[in-house]
């Protein structure tokens, strides 16, 4: 089974997406499963995982309904309001649906990443390790000391997403490298290799950019804590659907196997995520 472990579908009239504006050409219209369907066959893509664009329960609530009639659609991450007394409620009604496999917390758009250390934020989330729930971490690079503190308090069954968006464009890789490697000493702790062409010059990006990144995540977290995410349609403002899939099998390590890229592509995301067929 392979799963592309982060994508996103929307519709712009649904007007909770803040921050795709008119303005953003490429991505001000409306990403539907018609639209990625013939990508994700060609690149031998099974199944996909649908993952939150606005914080808001509505819209997990319309992806949700979106999976339920869709055959591509493994699974969904959703969001919740943990500022919200009744966030347990909020995630117990979506864990009813079979579809919903986790949570994103978006702390990239927080006003300051250290809310997450708040014991309102700490409590949420040892539930959520008490609970073995899946956490999505967004989070740029910037902020990585927030997560390091964190995770010296908490041992949740957490990923970071798009491999915490590293200054790729500018080159730097400290204190990203550090942070990084710190954070992977956490077992229980994913890497999702995503995002990445973004994070480069969006029109004049070369593969040999990614690969000191690429080979870094595979280095701490092992082949065995990684999973391949397309971040479509994000990744079009800099790369069509293919050209992310092939990006990533270009710059993995030489000798990492076929076996080992089914892991990356596919059997980490069900084992992370607690998936079944």
């Amino acid at each position: 089974m392979r799963i592309d472990a982060h994508q996103h579908y929307w519709k712009i009239s649904r007007d909770d997406y803040g921050w795709i504006t008119p303005e953003i050409t490429t991505l001000y219209r409306d990403f539907l499963e018609e639209d990625l369907v013939n990508h994700l066959k060609d690149c031998g893509i099974d199944k996909t995982i649908v993952v939150q664009a606005a914080p808001t329960i509505e819209e997990t609530e319309f992806i949700l309904s979106l999976s339920e009639r869709s055959e591509s659609i493994i699974g969904v991450v959703g969001w919740i309001d943990i500022d919200n007394p009744s966030y347990k409620e909020q995630l117990e009604t979506f864990r009813k649906n079979p579809k919903f496999i986790g949570i994103r917390v978006m702390i990239q758009d927080m006003p300051d990443e250290n809310i997450i250390l708040n014991s309102n934020y700490l409590e949420a989330f040892s539930y959520f390790e008490e609970i073995d729930l899946p956490v999505d971490l967004l989070v740029h690079s910037s902020q990585l000391s927030a997560v390091c503190e964190l995770l010296k308090h908490v041992s949740i069954r957490g990923v970071i997403d798009h491999v915490a968006k590293p200054e790729i464009e500018q080159g730097n890789i400290e204190p990203w490298k550090s942070q990084m490697a710190e954070i992977a000493s956490h077992p229980n702790i994913y890497c999702k290799l995503s995002g990445m062409v973004t994070e480069a010059n969006h029109k004049d990006w070369k593969k040999d950019e990614f690969i000191p990144y690429v080979r870094h995540i595979i280095d701490v977290f092992g082949v065995q804590r990684v999973m391949y995410g397309s971040d479509w349609p994000v990744c079009l403002l800099a790369a069509s659907y293919d050209d992310v899939y092939n990006l990533l099998n270009d710059t993995l390590p030489d000798d990492v196997s076929n076996e080992e890229k089914e892991l990356v592509f596919g059997k980490n995301a069900m084992d992370f995520y607690k998936l079944k067929i």
